[in-house]
Formats: C-alpha cells, sequence, structure tokens
C-alpha cells in the first residue's frame, strides 16, 4: 500500500486517554492519522510512535481548538497531507467541576467552547474535505442525559453535544454520517482516588467499569455499519439505568 492510499483519520485530544485508544484503533485499521494534542507533547509524542510502530503515517499537530482560527490553520495542514480526510472523531474535552450559583462566566465558556462550539466548528470544516463522503463520531457523555450539579457546565455541554449530533446527521445525510459514542467509567481520573473509583463502580448494575477495547469497539461499530447515523451508543455499565 502506498502511503497516497491510506485513508485519513483526524482525532482531537489525541494524546492521552480516550482520544489515543481511537487514534491507535483506527491506525490499526489502516487509517493514516491525525493527531491532535494542546498541552500534552510528550504523551502526543509516545502515542505517535506507537502509532508508527502500526505502520500508518501520523501527523502531529498542536493547537488551542478554542479559537477558531486555530481551526482554520489545522485544516489548512490537513489540506497539505496525501489522505483524504474519511473520519473525524472529537474527543478534546475538559470536565471542570463547580457550583452552578457560583460559576464564573469564564468556566462556563471554556467548557461550551471546547466542548460544544469546536466540535461544531470542527464538523462545518470537515464537511467541505467529505465531498465522497464520511464518518464524523463526537465523545459525548453516559451522564449528558443527568443532572449533575457538580460539573453543571459540562454536563450541558455534553447534552448540547448529543444534540448537535442529531442536528449534523439529519442535515448531512446521505454523504456524511454522523453519530457520538458516550462512554460512563472506562479510565480513572487523576483526581479521584481508589476509593471514590470503587464506590462509582459498586454502583453500576454491571459491577464494572468498561475497557478501553469495548470502547474501541463502538467506535468499530459505527464505522463498519453504514446504516447508522444520528445515535449515540451508550457503553456505561448501566449507568443510564440508575
Amino acid at each position: 500500500m502506498v502511503e497516497m492510499e491510506f485513508p485519513l483519520a483526524f482525532v482531537t485530544g489525541a494524546a492521552h486517554r480516550l482520544g489515543r485508544v481511537f487514534a491507535l484503533y483506527l491506525a490499526r485499521q489502516g487509517y493514516a492519522i491525525m493527531l491532535h494534542y494542546h498541552r500534552s507533547a510528550e504523551k502526543a509524542i509516545a502515542t505517535a510512535s506507537e502509532i508508527r510502530a502500526i505502520g500508518v503515517p501520523v501527523n502531529l499537530v498542536k493547537a488551542d481548538l478554542t479559537e477558531p482560527a486555530n481551526i482554520h490553520s489545522v485544516f489548512a495542514t490537513l489540506d497539505t497531507l496525501p489522505h483524504k480526510l474519511r473520519v473525524l472523531v472529537n474527543s478534546a474535552g475538559i470536565m471542570q467541576r463547580g457550583d452552578i450559583r457560583t460559576l464564573p462566566v469564564a468556566d462556563w465558556d471554556a467548557t461550551m467552547s471546547l466542548n460544544l462550539r469546536t466540535p461544531f466548528l470542527l464538523a462545518q470544516q470537515a464537511i467541505e474535505r467529505m465531498k465522497d463522503g464520511g464518518l464524523i463520531v463526537n465523545v459525548s457523555d453516559a451522564g449528558a442525559g443527568k443532572a449533575w450539579t457538580g460539573f453543571p457546565a459540562y454536563t450541558v455541554s455534553k447534552a448540547g453535544l448529543d444534540s448537535l449530533t442529531h442536528v449534523l446527521a439529519k442535515a448531512l445525510a446521505p454523504k456524511i454520517r454522523v453519530n457520538a459514542i458516550a462512554p460512563g467509567l472506562v479510565l480513572q481520573s487523576e483526581n479521584t482516588t481508589p476509593e471514590e473509583w470503587q464506590k462509582l463502580v459498586d454502583r453500576l448494575p454491571l459491577r464494572h467499569p468498561a475497557s478501553v477495547d469495548e470502547i474501541a469497539a463502538a467506535l468499530e461499530y459505527l464505522i463498519k455499519n453504514e446504516s447508522v447515523t444520528g445515535q449515540t451508543i451508550i457503553v456505561d455499565g448501566g449507568y443510564s439505568l440508575i
């Protein structure tokens, strides 16, 4: 396979956590990877090395995607690559605690900008590069339908992302499919103690967090099933039932 024959997958927030999982899965499926990161340079370089070892091209791009001008710059870089964009995974996001009574406007705006506005602007740019078809996958959250009072901006942003997924899917059919993946507990946060994590896991009907392979399997399903659009695939151990 010559380099020109690799389809391109653009994954935001791909240096670590679920973004890394998605990037590695797509690389194993034969996609060239455009690997976006913002501050996690060391982790991005490590992830890029793993992808190169798989035998597919990878291009690192550093950008603060909350700045619309940077999104245009990122796609200008994408246009220089010898690959056609086929998949966009909007994985970059921020999850900040806050009290709805005292939440600063700056924190609200920062969360909405990255978690909701950025996927919208990235989709607008991707549309122009997916004339022959493609897939957009937004990374939502199993808590999007809940009332998480400790994370007000995050919860509202993910609920908005689910709605955006529906609107895009209807507007862009039949050429471009748009879906979302909503993980529940998967990777323990650095800000969560083992005791807190176990308490969360014990609440789940299935009593175990999802594995990264199970999250990757959700992306695999969306790639392979071309009759699915406008859907949110929930992988949450039954969290949505409680």
